[in-house]
């Protein structure tokens, strides 16, 4: 499964799920979005068990994303998550910060370049490397942050490594926004070792997690300011892709999109709340995600614009920001009666997925020019990557 096919499938309600393995990291990356540290929540491998054991031939989702914190400071859950899913016809993908290739040797903060030879080999665990060769898709997260604790070349010899066992693999690339010099030589460096085989997922930096507390002062990228979010116009439709897939938290609260501010607080907004995997089972989580009237007026029209028609103008303006108006609008009960009056039965339903239809159709490129960093928005489906 390469990363494009992935990505288009990104607006389908219920087509996806993805599920934090763990929150717990041995990085200690300045950006991360999660804040992960060794002590951080991470879910019961049981449940995990019990809850994907629950997908079947009849209903599961397509796609299970694997992620973190680190994934695979659990192996043998991975593993087993991947045997399970698979059994009931999902396909597996992993995110990881491949932190057991170990850390440069040239000193802290060196970026090293294509010119470095890549290493012949590099070792992986057994047990981590059955759970990489286990799932369909591997991909791995690399940035400036990363490269002061994980060197570049092994990397690359270990995505070497995966391609040459037959597994996809892909790389999820951060920055300070489209000018980042950074991504212009990792994306370069990728493409001289690679070709067109191993497709690029690019970011930009966002201001959750620890990037928080220092991207306003610009201590970590001095001279590089955060991109601010641009106010969404609430008087055209934005529809939402990011909340059709469920996404387990850390604590195995299951909500409904994969805003880190829903994932990590508590309480979750009710709204975007989808269960919890102690209590619930698949089909349930996915019931829930592909019929609540509020979720299909976030996928359909976008919470700005339901905000703006139904709690007023001078209430979508008090909440500028995008997500930030979507977590508070169960403090509109009279946006969310409407939202349940439009998107309740079947023609909710078909403006569902008419929404979604037209994002797929429109290919994962220019889901990425919106949600991601919109000039490398065309590395997410390379022709040699294609099988």
């Amino acid at each position: 499964m390469e990363l494009a096919e992935l990505m288009t499938l990104r607006p389908e309600p219920g087509a996806g799920l993805l599920l934090t393995v763990t929150g717990r990291c041995p990085l200690h990356c300045a950006h991360c979005s999660t804040a992960a540290t060794m002590a951080a929540d991470e879910p019961d491998a049981d449940r995990l068990r019990a809850f994907v054991s629950t997908f079947t031939p009849a209903e599961h989702p397509s796609v299970l994303m694997m992620t973190g914190g680190e994934p695979l400071l659990r192996p043998e859950l991975v593993t087993d998550l991947a045997a399970t899913a698979r059994a009931a016809g999902t396909r597996t993908a992993l995110l990881t910060g491949a932190f057991f290739v170990g850390r440069a040797d040239h000193g802290a903060g060196h970026l090293t370049s294509g010119a470095d030879p890549l290493p012949v080999s590099v070792p992986v665990p057994e047990r981590i490397w059955r759970a990489v060769t286990s799932v369909d898709h591997f991909s791995v997260s690399l940035d400036a942050f990363h490269e002061r604790e994980v060197d570049r070349r092994s990397v690359f010899a270990l995505i070497r490594r995966v391609l040459d066992a037959g597994v996809a693999t892909s790389f999820h690339l951060v920055g300070a926004g489209p000018d980042d010099p950074y991504l212009a030589d990792v994306t370069t460096d990728i493409r001289r070792t690679f070709g067109d085989r191993v497709p690029m997922l690019v970011n930009s930096l966002r201001r959750v997690g620890r990037a928080a507390s220092w991207a306003a002062a610009n201590t970590a990228l001095p001279g590089r300011a955060l991109p601010s979010a641009a106010a969404p116009d609430p008087e055209r439709a934005l529809p939402c892709s990011m909340a059709a897939w469920p996404v387990v938290a850390a604590d195995g609260t299951v909500v409904a999109c994969c805003n880190q501010r829903v994932v990590d607080r508590r309480p979750a907004p009710r709204h975007l709340t989808l269960g919890h995997i102690a209590t619930d089972d698949w089909q349930s989580v996915a019931v829930r995600a592909r019929t609540s009237p509020v979720l299909r007026m976030i996928r359909t029209v976008g919470p700005a614009h339901l905000l703006h028609r139904y709690g007023g103008a001078e209430q979508a303006a008090a909440r500028p920001d995008y997500c930030a108006g979507c977590r508070a609008l169960g403090d509109h009960p009279e946006a969310l009666a409407a939202a349940s009056a439009a998107a309740s039965g079947p023609v909710g339903a078909l403006l569902d997925r008419y929404a979604a239809r037209g994002q797929v159709e429109a290919g994962a490129a220019t889901l990425v020019r919106r949600h991601g960093c919109a000039p490398y928005a065309d590395l997410v489906d390379l022709p040699g990557a294609r099988r």
